[in-house]
């Protein structure tokens, strides 16, 4: 396929605003009082599809100004849950977790007061504490670690680093990670009844007596999640180091965990910014202008990038604290498969109690940066879908030592090789870095350089293209047949994938490589596009040359069936 030399109509589309990157003005802050008012007023039509319940990867998400996530959503999935529990035997508690966007808090006590009805025992922070995802995952597993019977599970109130006008609702069944689609397809289909038949078989009490049941609970998450860190973490050489870290919680869930860490491990740690505003209006604002907890996205990332030289390693969470961004003096923040790479070949090389054959988990989006490290380290690598979920078994079993995702989400092995989170942990890994810069004496960025000098310096993109839902169902259904080309921005095609090589799980998509390249292109899950991402060894002008190719390719393969 010829065409692609360097044409600017071929780049991925320029659309990032003039404002990405700067602070939020206050006509972009969300209007707070009214949300929670259209929460608690509005009612979904389940006959839209858009105002329907809709579990993706990562549980259901929405927002209440468009009727995708009110109390409805909230009382029909709680009670969803319920009946999922009575079905599977599960009879444990329920540790219940929240972030900081604005609707948690409602939605909290919305999801009590069916729990409480359904005599579920419930295990809610102390002093009201936010609590990130992965410490739901940490208390599930630490609860049900030995035990056969009388399992706990989780509910996480976030959606994630979505803008502030979003809520979410996750479920984490007693594995300790996100639910799979056997789960919340099941769960989905329950609530959605619920929804179109005006909430009829909903059990539900007052809030105040919700909080007075005998099966409401507290927990102290806090101090049993940063006291175990020790066991998965070299904090005594972090802490030898004397690093001066800094860490920007950007405004999320984890806010308060920072300075008990500091405190506990006496480590030189200041928390940036311990502000907690429901309308996030400190954020410097996301590559679209919109307002959005993202730390791999360096709009979002301005205030912590600028304040690098200050700090030896510094890093930042999302709302829900399940992903990291990393800041170094180096190379200012790091690209999220930039350090992954960093993080597989330092703890594959320090955590000698792991299995000899524990592999390194990564998604078929992520950079091929990780296959060749893996390669050098003598691992096994472990290709597969999108979606954490993928991980999960092989961490509860510590056949995978690390499971990652281009989107920052990671989670590893206890330093004796036992399961840490079977969810996506953002804490952990951004400590990471200080230990790796502690014990190597070099930051993260420092490293990553030396590993594109031996194996060369991929780039690395992601863009969107329209697509009708029936063009995404091709898509989601192609097989490698419908692969018509030989070749990819000059190179010949060595493998096409329909299925994760790692597991045989079907992409939902296709994944096209060649010696020094690859693309993959998959139908969103939540609006009428498609993903393409691609990567190149060969640098930015063979990129675009794959990234044209790659429309040009999947435009032919959609068109073909529907002619």
């Amino acid at each position: 396929m010829g065409g692609c030399e360097m044409s600017k109509a071929n780049d991925a589309p320029a659309r990032v605003s003039p404002l990405a990157g700067k602070p939020a003005t206050p006509a972009m802050l969300v209007d707070v009082p009214r949300m929670v008012t259209a929460y608690y007023t509005d009612v979904p039509d389940s006959s839209v599809p858009e105002q329907r319940v809709a579990f993706g990867t990562s549980g259901h998400r929405g927002s209440a100004f468009e009727a995708s996530f009110n109390e409805w959503h909230v009382l029909a999935i709680s009670q969803a849950i319920c009946d999922y529990r009575k079905r599977q035997g599960i009879d444990g508690p329920l540790y219940l977790g929240i972030d900081t966007h604005a609707l948690s808090v409602p939605a909290c006590a919305s999801a009590l007061e069916v729990l409480a009805a359904n005599g579920v025992d419930v295990m809610l922070a102390e002093h009201d504490e936010y609590t990130p995802t992965p410490v739901i995952s940490h208390a599930i597993l630490t609860y049900n670690r030995g035990r056969t019977a009388g399992l706990a599970d989780g509910i996480v109130i976030t959606p994630s680093h979505n803008p502030p006008d979003s809520g979410g609702f996750k479920y984490n069944p007693p594995n300790g990670g996100p639910a799979d689609v056997g789960v919340t397809g099941w769960v989905e289909a329950s609530a959605n009844e619920f929804l179109k038949n005006g909430l009829q078989g909903v059990q539900r009490i007052p809030y105040a007596k919700a909080l007075r049941a005998s099966t409401t609970h507290r927990h102290d998450f806090l101090n049993a999640y940063v006291s175990d860190l020790g066991n998965v973490l070299d904090m005594d050489a972090i802490r030898g180091a004397k690093l001066d870290m800094g860490v920007d919680p950007l405004g999320g869930a984890g806010v308060h965990y920072w300075f008990a860490i500091a405190e506990r491990y006496g480590l030189n740690l200041t928390v940036v910014n311990e502000v907690v505003d429901p309308t996030f209006r400190f954020m410097t604002v996301d590559w679209d202008g919109r307002i959005r907890m993202d730390p791999s996205s360096s709009y979002a990332m301005q205030s912590l990038i600028g304040l690098k030289d200050r700090f030896d390693i510094a890093f930042a969470c999302d709302t829900d604290h399940d992903r990291h961004g990393i800041v170094t003096r180096s190379a200012g923040l790091l690209p999220p498969n930039h350090y992954l790479a960093v993080a597989i070949f330092y703890l594959f090389q320090h955590r000698p109690q792991w299995r000899k054959d524990a592999a390194v988990g990564k998604t078929l989006v992520s950079s091929q940066m990780i296959d060749r490290v893996a390669a050098k380290l003598g691992r096994k690598l472990y290709e597969v879908p999108v979606g954490f979920k993928w991980f999960v078994d092989g961490l509860l079993d510590g056949s995978l030592g690390f499971g990652g995702e281009e989107s920052a989400g990671a989670a590893f092995l206890r330093r004796d090789g036992g399961v840490w989170t079977t969810d996506k942990d953002g804490i952990v890994p951004a400590l990471l870095a200080a230990e790796i810069t502690a014990r190597k004496g070099r930051d993260p960025g420092e490293i990553y350089g030396e590993l594109a000098h031996e194996f060369g310096a991929p780039v690395y993109d992601r863009v969107e293209a329209p697509a009708t839902p029936e063009q995404k169902q091709v898509l989601a259904r192609l097989s490698p047949q419908q692969i018509l080309s030989a070749d990819l921005a000059g190179e010949k095609i060595q493998r096409v994938l329909t299925q994760a090589p790692g597991n045989g799980a079907a992409i939902g998509g296709v994944k096209v490589t060649t010696q020094s390249g690859w693309f993959a292109a998959r139908p969103s899950g939540t609006e009428d596009i498609y993903k393409i991402y691609a990567e190149s060894f060969r640098g930015a002008d063979h990129l675009r040359c794959i990234l044209a190719d790659a429309q040009a390719i999947v435009d032919a393969a959609l068109a073909a069936p529907l002619r």
